[in-house]
Formats: C-alpha cells, structure tokens, sequence
C-alpha cells in the first residue's frame, strides 16, 4: 500500500471574546469538533484516522493564528509510529515518517499546540519538524512526550531513531530573532548512554515563547514554581530560561509523569500572561487530574457547555 500524504490547515480569528475557525484536512487527517474554553480558548482536537504512521507517511500541518485570536489544538490519541526497519525486501534499513508542522502566528495571538504522546514501536523511523513565525506581541507554547518502544511488552526501540527540528523565529520592527532552533536525534546508543537518555524509554519537552520579554526577577519566580511543580513525579526534570520565554525537559518511565509536570507549567503559564487557567481537552484521559489540590479546574454547568459547543465552529 503506497505512503499517506495528508494534510491539515487551520485558520483561527477572534471574534468579540472567542475564537472561531475554518479549515480542512484530507485523509487520514481529520478536523473533529471545536470547543469554546470558557476562558476564550478555541478547543480542537485533531485525529488521525489511520491508526498510526508507517514508513514513508508524510503529515504537513499549517496553523495560522489571526490577531488577538487563542487556540489551544491537540490530539484525539496518542500517535504511533510502527516499525519500518527491516520490514521490508524493497526498504529492508527502512524508511522514515515525516509530519511538519507550520505556525504563524498574528499580533496579539495566542496558539497551545499540546498533542497526546507519541508512542514509537520497535524499528520505527519519525522524523519531526515543528517551524513557528510569531509577531512581537503573539505567544506560543509547545509541549511533547515520546515513548521509546511499547516497554510494558517488553520492546525497545532497536533499530529505530526518532529525529526533532524545533524552531521559533519572533518578527520584530525592521528584523527577526531566533527564540529558539532546537535539534534532537535520539536512537542506539543515544538511548542508553549517560550523555544521552541513559536507559530511560520517555523523553518530553515543552517550549514558551511570551509575548513580552519577562524581567529577571519574574523569570526566576516562574522557574522556582517550575521545579517546585516536580513534587511527588519520577523522572528527571530540568527547566531554564529563554531570551523570553522558558524551556523544560522530562526524562524518565512515565508519560503521565510527564504530562503532570507540563500541565502544572501550563498553568503557571497561562497565570503569566493574564490568561484564564487551562481547561484540559475533553479528548485526553478524563480520569487524571494533574494538578492535584494544586488548582481547582473550573466546572461548567450542562447547559452553559452546551451553549458554547458551536462557538467555534
């Protein structure tokens, strides 16, 4: 069966206090229903039918963010990427997976791309590159969590490799800064070396880009509650500071792990920028609460939901 080519693109525009969208996709990809957060986040998850990626699939997804618009775009599942290596008389080294992701991102303009975790079986080979050009004044945040092999069965990655291209530029009067280029290779040895993993099967990231430069003093405040945020989670997590902006890494055995800790940066976040506190998608696990007694999540009444189900569309 010959590789999917898919695509996806999204336009979100602010009109009065929410957020409302257009936009389509082709098979495999899928456009599901679009919430209104009652904070004014437009809610829309994305699903790929396909059940998972295979060697030589290619995802191109475009998102663009109008001014003053906020956004918050994940995904139905978690995602996985099959093996290809050795798979096969014509590839028998294999053949890689690719999804891109394109941002551009309005004055003013808010846009949460948080997608479920990323389950990468024995031998597959993912590429991933996410490219975002944001005004002066938009904001960005990011966050992934890859598993290295189906480890409750006992698998590895093998073979595999897992390659990551992250880069923000900011368009500022008359040029443009670099936020951040972040490139990451991970597989063999880069697994179970010191310098690499060390033997640990998941690895996360989750990036901020903000929409004003913080001061030194707000920024080690933020980054004191980051790591204070580590309570009661396995794994070994790391935070530092952008030009404006933050960074945290995750390394451990846990994808919930790592999700909690994202889900409590999130929403010191959002606290950050004035924004409202996250809502957590109604895709993702409805059993977990990640932020404890930490954060009380607002409740909203059957009908006020049912109020906003269309807001977005």
């Amino acid at each position: 069966m010959a590789p999917w080519q898919a695509e996806a693109w999204l336009r979100f525009e602010r009109r009065g206090d929410r957020t409302v969208h257009q936009g389509g996709a082709t098979a495999p990809l899928k456009l599901q229903r679009a919430f209104q957060q009652s904070g004014g986040h437009c809610e829309l998850p994305l699903l790929h039918t396909a059940g998972g990626l295979v060697g030589g699939d290619q995802l191109e997804l475009q998102l663009d963010a109008g001014p003053g618009s906020r956004a918050l775009i994940t995904t139905v599942a978690a995602q996985k990427a099959y093996g290809s290596v050795a798979r096969s008389r014509l590839h028998p080294n294999g053949q890689w997976a690719r999804q891109r992701v394109a941002m551009e991102l309005a004055a003013g303009s808010t846009l949460e791309w948080m997608p479920q975790e990323l389950v990468l079986y024995d031998g597959a080979l993912l590429e991933q590159q996410l490219s975002v050009r944001l005004a002066a004044d938009a904001a960005v945040l990011t966050a992934d969590v890859v598993r290295f092999g189906r480890t409750a069965a006992g698998e590895g990655l093998g073979q595999g490799c897992w390659r990551s291209s992250v880069e923000i530029c900011r368009q500022l009067p008359g040029r443009s800064r670099w936020e951040l280029v972040d490139r990451l290779e991970l597989g063999g040895e880069a697994l179970s070396s010191p310098h690499g993993l060390g033997g640990d099967a998941v690895f996360g990231s989750l990036v901020w880009a903000a929409p004003q430069p913080v001061d030194a003093g707000a920024m080690a405040e933020l980054l004191v509650g980051c790591r204070a945020d580590r309570a009661g989670l396995t794994g070994t997590m790391a935070c530092g500071a952008l030009s404006q902006g933050l960074i945290a890494r995750y390394s451990g055995s846990s994808t919930q792990a790592a999700r909690f800790w994202f889900c409590r940066i999130w929403a010191r976040l959002r606290a950050q920028g004035g924004l409202a506190a996250p809502e957590l998608p109604r895709v993702w696990p409805f059993q977990e609460k990640p932020w404890g007694g930490t954060m009380v999540q607002p409740e909203r009444s059957k009908a006020s939901a049912a109020a906003t189900v269309m807001a977005c569309t």
